[in-house]
This record gives structure tokens, C-alpha cells and sequence, in this order.
């Protein structure tokens, strides 16, 4: 795998359109193995409306496209104040999603694009940053292991309907 470098820039209302709706998609699928599809929906919307009051332009968040050197867009992410500790407090940040878009997978976009936002968040002065992903998710998890993430807590969980 190539070392790649990206440069990270605030996302157009148009890119936060695209990317709002793809990361809603995807959390509704991560919800919808827990509840019916209609509410996982719903709970996605909700976390959008609660964590960006503001979109785009909610304080403390970034909302960033990643640029390679030719100057492609190869992914984004959103990367604010980690909602487990009181606003304002947090030495950590939090990275709510990172997505490479499929034609850049597997070059090395999502490690440049996960070292990118901890520069950012080191600039601010925080001192770690963290994040959860979904069990299944193999590929993320081997992305953030690979680039040195560890697991902090983990969440388990059982289907008990028949």
C-alpha cells in the first residue's frame, strides 16, 4: 500500500448534502439489525439533528473533505467534541464518521485521511481522539488498528427475538 497525503478542507453545503445522507444511510443499517428499518431511519435523523444543530456551520465540529495531491475529493469526515465528556472540558475529540469513497479504498486514503484529523485535532490542542465502529465493520476496524487505535470499551449485544 502506497503512503498517501490528503489535504483537508470544510465541506460545500452540497458535499454535506451527500455526505449527511450517506452517513444517515449507514447508520440506519447499523440500527436497523436492532429495530424495525422506519425507526432506524428516524434515530439516524435524530443523531444528526442533535449532534448538528447548525449543519454545517454547528461550532466545534469540522466538517471536512479530504483532497489528494491531484486534488480529487477521496473521502470526508465529521470530527468534533467528544460527546461523552461535559462540552467544552474534553481534552478528546471525536471522529462521528470517516468515509473513503469506494474508487480510493484500498490505497491508503483512509490511514491518510485518519492522520489528517488527528493533526487537526492536535492543533487544537486536544490530546487523543476517539471513535466507535460497528462490529462488522472489518475493514474499519483493521483501518484504525493498523494506524494504531485500541480498543477502549467495548459494547456487546445479543438478538433475542426468534
Amino acid at each position: 500500500m502506497s503512503t498517501q497525503k490528503v489535504t483537508l478542507r470544510q465541506m460545500t453545503p452540497a458535499e454535506y448534502a451527500a455526505a449527511t445522507e450517506h452517513r444517515e444511510a449507514e447508520t440506519a443499517r447499523a440500527l436497523g439489525k436492532f429495530m424495525p428499518d422506519d425507526l432506524a431511519g428516524q434515530r439516524a435523523r435524530e443523531g444528526t439533528e442533535q449532534f448538528l444543530p447548525d449543519g454545517l456551520h454547528t461550532p466545534g465540529h469540522h466538517l471536512v473533505v479530504a483532497e489528494n495531491a491531484s486534488g480529487d475529493v477521496v473521502g470526508n469526515a465529521w470530527i468534533g467534541p467528544d460527546p461523552r465528556q461535559a462540552a467544552g472540558t474534553a481534552d478528546s475529540a471525536w471522529l462521528y464518521d470517516i468515509n473513503v469513497f469506494p474508487s480510493y479504498r484500498r490505497h491508503g486514503y483512509g490511514s491518510a485521511l485518519l492522520a489528517a484529523a488527528e493533526e487537526l485535532v492536535a492543533r487544537e490542542g486536544r490530546t487523543s481522539l476517539n471513535l466507535n465502529v460497528v462490529g462488522d465493520n472489518t475493514g474499519a476496524i483493521a483501518l484504525y488498528r493498523s494506524n494504531g487505535y485500541e480498543v477502549a470499551s467495548m459494547y456487546l449485544s445479543k438478538d433475542l427475538r426468534p
